[in-house]
């Protein structure tokens, strides 16, 4: 008969064996197929990208839109907004969006981070790009520029002009409209009159 305390050095053994057996086998690779309980999520019937169809008469698995269909999200009708031009296809002169505090600040981040780089933070087309080399581009406070429509802008942010590229691809449309407003307040900080100094500050300037 095994004593109490035998048996119990017996039983506190048994499992100490069973739990180093368990460690050493944790993590082996198995050679058995895996279970998929539902194998639809790991093989789905689907087409990818540029493959080849057996459906379709082409042969091509990419299709074009239906005609006279839309895409969600892609109904541009808003020229003014969407092209910055108006019903005869002119740039508009005035932004078509509520030009507040809030987006020229979104407006002076946007600018810094795209527009910066080659046209400077004051718009005076000395950016550091420049500055190693690339053409100047004009200054934003040349008179031409500062009568040109708010749309003309905007339309270059999208498509560019001669040196400067497109950046309808890196700036969302809502981001071309903030740039705009902040294009505006750079012309006027740069060409500001007294008239544009409120009048309780107008005795501080020298």
């Amino acid at each position: 008969m095994l004593s109490a305390r035998n048996l119990l050095l017996l039983s506190m053994t048994a499992c100490f064996t069973m739990a180093i057996s368990l460690g050493c086998t944790r993590g082996r690779p198995s050679e058995n197929t895996p279970i998929h309980l539902n194998p639809n999520m790991d093989h789905q019937q689907k087409y990818l990208p540029q493959a080849e169809s057996r459906f379709f008469e082409d042969g091509m698995t990419m299709r074009k839109p239906v005609a006279g269909t839309v895409a969600r999200g892609e109904l541009h009708e808003d020229d003014a907004y969407w092209r910055g031009r108006d019903a005869i296809d002119s740039v508009i002169a005035r932004i078509p969006v509520p030009v507040t505090m809030q987006l020229i600040e979104r407006g002076q981040q946007r600018y810094n981070i795209y527009c910066a780089p080659c046209h400077s933070r004051t718009g005076d087309g000395r950016g550091i790009v420049v500055q190693r080399g690339m053409l100047p581009p004009p200054s934003f406070h040349e008179d031409r520029l500062r009568k040109v429509g708010d749309g003309h802008i905007f339309d270059v942010i999208t498509n560019g002009i001669r040196n400067m590229p497109s950046y309808k691809a890196q700036i969302p449309v809502e981001d071309r409209w903030a740039i705009v407003s902040y294009f505006r307040a750079l012309q006027r900080s740069q060409n500001a009159s007294l008239e544009d100094v409120p009048v309780e500050m107008r005795g501080s300037i020298k």
